[in-house]
């Protein structure tokens, strides 16, 4: 049953054996193969595949012969798909920001690993990887089931769960960093191809923005009039920054001589327990220089005069070693979660209770637009990585302008007509 390949690099044999508690034989076709020589020995190595059929074996010999000849022969692995996942995350991540570390590795610790972690590395194939996104969209997460006052509901002592899917950008996240991975895996001589290449992702809807129109910013600035984070907020809406971005200004980047702000980098807290706030580069890691309106730099002028008297006034408690422009009145840095309560706080109280902190910064941005600053401008002042991405998401703002400019023109014709 024995016979040498064509080109005498592996043969294939029909292999038998008997089970001694049952008595029952099985029957299995075996194919051997070498695959060049160990670099450290320099013996043979020898590699086994195996089938249930000759055919089925001959077939997998052929292919793997082959990629031989082409040189693009990978050897298998045993390796599993959540082993690499962690060896990717602890070896290849050096260069990515801590926040994003410590997202990717909940990613994979939360689904990827629970969901295909044992497959092994070299069969994980597109099929697989499909439905394990679309199970994502069905039943998601599993999470404390929760009552109407927000307590996690227990029965017989125990916590009651629920599946709930998760949303197609948080899919889209996951596939990110599996795809990611793989691809690590295909330059690591691991795998020939990348599976998640093929697959479908749901359709992420672009969210509805809320921007505060002008009665809104109206009420809104009277609001936080004499507020502690006034001119944070005031300054933050006038120039488009992100949260991030706005507490982690210093000094440094204010240029009140040239009317400029260099936005280089944004304050974040370490996502873990007891995690630390510290300066990290910006999300694109690009650096940007705004030239906002005077009545802003006004604002800075007067904050830096108030921290210099608070300055004067904590003596030696005071602590602020990085320069950071919003503190407060001992230096040290605004807590996000803080900035975030009160801000929600203020838009309730003007009837806007559905306005976010980040609305801020899209009512900047719509604002700038209807005033006439072109997008590419507007993209280079939000930080945007190009005008059509600015234009994707503020588009709808340009089409109100057209509607407006046809109405104009529509009244137009009609004096001139006489209709």
């Amino acid at each position: 049953m024995a016979g040498r390949n064509a080109h005498g690099m592996g043969n294939i044999r029909k292999k038998a054996k008997v089970d001694k508690k049952t008595g029952k034989k099985y029957e299995w076709w075996e194919a051997r193969y070498t695959a060049g020589r160990d670099p450290g020995t320099g013996k043979q190595r020898q590699r086994t595949l195996t089938g249930k059929t000759q055919k089925e074996v001959a077939q997998k010999l052929a292919a793997v012969l082959a990629s031989i000849d082409s040189g693009t022969y990978i050897a298998p692995s045993k390796q599993t798909v959540g082993q690499w996942m962690d060896t990717w995350a602890e070896t290849y991540l050096g260069g990515v920001k801590p926040h994003t570390v410590v997202s990717y590795k909940a990613q994979i610790a939360n689904h990827i690993k629970p969901a295909i972690g044992a497959v092994r590395l070299e069969a994980l194939d597109t099929p697989t990887i499909q439905q394990f996104y679309n199970q994502l969209a069905k039943t998601g997460q599993r999470i404390p089931k929760r009552g109407k006052s927000g307590e996690i509901i227990k029965r017989d002592g125990r916590t009651v769960y629920e599946n709930v899917p998760l949303s197609p950008k948080t899919i889209k996240n996951i596939h990110g960093v599996l795809h990611k991975a793989l691809q690590q895996a295909i330059a690591a001589g691991l795998i020939r191809y990348n599976p998640a290449d093929a697959c479908t992702l749901p359709r992420v809807e672009r969210a509805e923005l809320h921007p505060l129109d002008e009665l809104d910013t109206k009420a809104f600035l009277a609001a936080i009039r004499g507020h502690e984070f006034e001119a944070m907020y005031t300054v933050t809406l006038f120039t488009g920054m992100r949260e991030g971005e706005a507490l982690g200004l210093t000094w440094g980047c204010v240029d009140f001589s040239g009317g400029t702000i260099l936005i280089k980098q944004q304050l974040q807290r370490e996502k873990k327990v007891g995690g630390q706030y510290q300066l990290v580069p910006l999300k694109n890691d690009k650096p940007r220089t705004i030239t906002p309106a005077p009545f802003v730099m006004d604002i800075l002028r007067q904050l830096r005069k108030t921290q210099t008297a608070w300055q004067l006034r904590a003596g030696e408690l005071w602590d602020n070693p990085a320069g950071l422009v919003f503190t407060n009145e001992i230096g040290g840095h605004l807590v996000s979660w803080t900035v975030t309560k009160k801000f929600k706080r203020v838009v309730a109280s003007i009837g806007r209770p559905d306005a976010r902190f980040h609305d801020l910064r899209h009512s900047y941005a719509v604002a700038a637009i209807r005033s006439g600053d072109d997008i590419k401008t507007v993209q280079g002042n939000l930080g945007h990585a190009t005008a059509a991405f600015t234009l994707d998401v503020y588009g709808h703002v340009t089409d109100q302008m057209k509607q407006a400019s046809a109405a104009r023109m529509e009244s137009y014709i009609k004096d001139v007509l006489n209709l």
